[in-house]
């Protein structure tokens, strides 16, 4: 799908980290970007920077949803490229331990249920309204081609740490909902990836560097090469590939720097 200048766009979580970044690159691609945040104050003053537009949007919400979509292509058009960058969970391990009480105590289901609902409801939520928008949409080229949209997953879907039972299973529901939307929409000329990003240098991992250093150091070390979290802008290049180019559909990009062995 070849990006045209004044195509529009929407960006979930486009006020700050990987949204913030995703919705620059695809403005400075020629793209009207809509981007949809609860964050008012960086969302409005990142969208006024780039050309684009804010639109208060709770992805927890149906109808504040919808009603971002409705707003989004009243001011841009029918949006041809959605990412899905917003998210909302709660962490804590299946089990801890109460020091208070001393006793283990369990993770609330209504905890799991949240973050289902902020993870992978949500980006069926997002997705699937925009599919109907792009559905409805004359095909841009003659593939047929109507759309793309990316949702974010995490290394986490397939490499889940101690703590992160609610993220890592939700955000492989993620991952697991990309190929069947993929053969879903395909008739329909709209294309479905996801993207795995590992450690990066969000504001909220930004914020250890000066609480805790080591914890810093310790994570860049980690990383197999290069040495060091990912930059935001890495991830926004990777989303920019996907949206234009057509014949990536219904994969799952893993972006963290990681080398693993070919089997045996």
């Amino acid at each position: 799908m070849k990006l045209e200048t004044g195509m529009a766009a929407v960006v979930t979580g486009g006020a700050s980290g990987l949204g913030r970044a995703s919705a620059q690159a695809l403005a400075n691609a020629g793209l009207k970007v809509a981007i949809f945040d609860i964050n008012d104050e960086d969302g409005e003053a990142h969208a006024k920077a780039i050309g684009g537009t804010f639109h208060h949007v709770n992805i927890m919400d149906e109808q504040s949803v919808v009603d971002g979509f409705d707003a989004a292509r009243t001011a841009n058009g029918q949006e041809r490229v959605t990412v899905h960058c917003a998210m909302a969970s709660k962490r804590g391990k299946t089990l801890g331990w109460d020091k208070e009480n001393h006793c283990y105590k369990r993770l609330p289901t209504e905890d799991y249920a949240f973050g289902a609902e902020g993870i992978l409801v949500a980006s069926y939520r997002i997705a699937s309204h925009s599919a109907l928008g792009m559905a409805n949409a004359e095909p841009l080229n003659d593939d047929g081609e109507r759309g793309s949209i990316t949702l974010t997953a995490s290394v986490a879907a397939q490499d889940g740490q101690i703590g992160q039972t609610i993220y890592g299973s939700c955000k492989s529901g993620v991952n697991g909902m990309v190929l069947p939307m993929a053969r879903d929409l395909m008739d329909m000329g709209i294309r479905v990836n996801s993207v795995m990003p590992g450690i990066f240098a969000t504001p909220l991992m930004l914020g250890m560097k000066d609480r805790n250093p080591k914890m810093w150091d310790q994570l860049n070390a980690s990383v197999p090469f290069p040495k060091r979290l990912g930059e935001p802008e890495e991830f926004a290049s990777l989303i920019v590939e996907i949206a234009s180019n057509t014949y990536i559909n219904g994969h799952q990009f893993r972006l963290d720097g990681a080398i693993r062995m070919p089997p045996r």
